[in-house]
């Protein structure tokens, strides 16, 4: 899909659930930041609340990811939902969809 175009200054905040997460696997927060930045759009959810939210695929230490992110256009923020390594049982051979 796309890359996330975000401001170089766009706040970007973890919820707790995935600094727990984060933490479960071995994630440091300056890792998930960079991936959040160069990550690929590859699901949108434009009508979850409180904002639109997003799927990316990115890369961290080597590793492939997956972050869900909501994004609060007005406020510039980015609010960081979960992280994690994806299965490749569930995902295609790319990570980009799911199998049936």
């Amino acid at each position: 899909m796309a890359i996330l175009k975000l401001k170089s200054n766009s706040t970007i905040k973890f919820s707790s659930h995935a600094i727990q997460r984060m933490f479960e696997r071995g994630f440091k927060k300056e890792s998930v930041v960079k991936a959040v930045r160069n990550g690929e759009i590859i699901k949108e959810y434009p009508n979850d609340k409180p904002y639109p939210s997003y799927l990316l695929l990115a890369m961290a230490n080597n590793e492939i990811l997956h972050i869900v992110i909501a994004y609060n256009k007005i406020e510039n923020e980015v609010y960081i939902v979960t992280v994690y390594s994806p299965d490749k049982k569930i995902w295609s051979d790319d990570f980009r969809q799911r199998r049936k």
